[in-house]
């Protein structure tokens, strides 16, 4: 009885409070953001007498977040993400020279820094309820910062081309009061790049040796206020 009472009254406590989503709110976040890259790599290098293959793996990195939305309509929203630089090794793996393993070439090739501004148009099932899921659909652009690698025995990698892809979203706004809110949200972006090999005795002339899809999915948890 007192464990339904307690219930009750936390439950009170919230609902006159809560803010409805109306036209022409600002909302701004603030979320610890997990990207875990889902990439795809057939990387080829031709030199002559020998063709090296492998794959290229990019690591997980968490990051902090800073978002901004704009409630079009009440169930409408726009929401900006303006990901600070995230940071990932790049490591090449399952080397092979003409189909012959050779795993004493598989090295980490450094890191490289993405920026993943996003834009999304949102759709707010309960805008005006204390718990309102959502769905989004949008574009990423990301640049590629700091992107020059290189392999310990020697050679340049380079990614030189920023990526322009779709972006889906889903999430759940909690909401507090005073505007406050917890938000936990994911994202599937959809990243590409060309990846180029040279090496500075002739051998291997720059060559482009990969098409690589990031791809990642982001997870997110944070916090926001309504204005």
């Amino acid at each position: 009885m007192k464990k339904t009472l307690l219930a009750v009254l936390i439950a009170a406590s919230f609902a006159p409070a809560v803010a409805m989503a109306e036209q022409g709110d600002w909302v701004v976040r603030l979320r610890a953001a997990h990207i875990s890259p889902d990439e795809d790599s057939n990387l080829r290098a031709d030199a002559p007498g020998a063709t090296l293959t492998g794959e290229l793996t990019v690591d997980s990195n968490t990051i902090p977040e800073l978002d901004i939305s704009y409630y079009v309509t009440k169930n409408i929203a726009l929401e900006l993400i303006l990901a600070t630089g995230s940071k990932h090794d790049v490591n090449l793996t399952k080397r092979a020279i003409n189909g012959v393993p050779t795993p004493s070439l598989d090295a980490n090739l450094g890191e490289v820094n993405l920026l993943p501004p996003t834009l999304t148009v949102q759709w707010h099932f309960n805008p005006d309820q204390m718990i309102d899921p959502y769905v989004g659909i949008g574009v990423n652009y990301t640049r590629f910062l700091d992107k020059n690698l290189s392999h310990p025995v020697g050679g340049d990698i380079d990614v030189d081309r920023n990526s322009w892809g779709p972006a889906l979203q889903a999430g759940v706004d909690i909401n507090l009061k005073d505007g406050w809110q917890i938000n936990a949200d994911v994202k599937k972006l959809w990243i590409d790049t060309d990846v180029h090999f040279s090496h500075g005795n002739g051998l291997f002339p720059k060559q482009k040796i990969d098409s690589l899809d990031i791809d990642p999915w982001v997870f997110a948890v944070g916090f926001g206020k309504k204005f």
